[in-house]
């Protein structure tokens, strides 16, 4: 059975905290992944995971929990990592030939565009990234990932080798009952990030020590 087909099946029995809603074929330019959509009834939010290969086939699966960020995944700044980190992750799945990444709507670390452009803002005036969001009244990261607990149990995993520089990440889904090991994930920097990647380790207890993934940063 493929994940489409046991994605449709299982979308009239799951809970209803996300539902299942359409897949297809996306090729891209390291692998054709199954792309699937899931709408969060609560908020009408639409998150997608990238699957590729028999992801619910037992044993570890390589996998990736990104967060949404415009600016850096699209519009490719260099503000931040993440357009890196999402390209390395992508592309260390299609050399595994099996894996997941699911692409969560929580922009700026929860915030929102607007007021993530409002920090950016204040950045520019000389704050870091944490005290920017406080600054906004913001706590220093409003993401949750107990949307993504349901998605991985739709695909059948219970064991990642997650990859991530963020120990939050790696505590909340191991919170959610999975087996989490952490994967390294450092890429992406460039002269207009390193104080932004200095404060997400000094304040935000990311871990940016390992050797830097070369890849295919943007």
């Amino acid at each position: 059975m493929s994940p489409t087909d046991s994605l449709r099946r299982s979308a009239a029995v799951a809970p209803a905290t996300v539902e299942w809603r359409a897949s297809c074929l996306l090729p891209t330019r390291w692998a054709q992944f199954e792309a699937h959509v899931f709408v969060e009834p609560a908020t009408g939010k639409e998150h997608m995971a990238l699957a590729l290969g028999d992801v619910a086939g037992g044993g570890r699966l390589l996998a990736r929990v990104h967060s949404e960020c415009l600016t850096g995944d699209t519009l490719f700044s260099q503000r931040c990592d993440c357009g890196a980190q999402l390209e390395t992750a992508l592309r260390r799945i299609a050399t595994a030939g099996r894996g997941l990444l699911l692409y969560l709507r929580q922009e700026g670390r929860g915030i929102g565009l607007m007021n993530k452009i409002r920090a950016y803002a204040l950045q520019d005036r000389g704050a870091d990234t944490v005290e920017a969001n406080h600054a906004l009244g913001f706590a220093d990261d409003l993401r949750s990932y107990d949307i993504a607990a349901p998605m991985l149990r739709r695909f059948g995993v219970t064991a990642l080798d997650l990859m991530t520089n963020n120990p939050r990440k790696v505590e909340a889904l191991s919170a959610l009952g999975f087996d989490v090991r952490r994967v390294p994930l450092t890429t992406g920097g460039t002269a207009f990030n390193a104080a932004y990647l200095a404060t997400k380790a000094s304040k935000l207890g990311h871990l940016l020590s390992e050797e830097s993934d070369g890849g295919d940063s943007t």
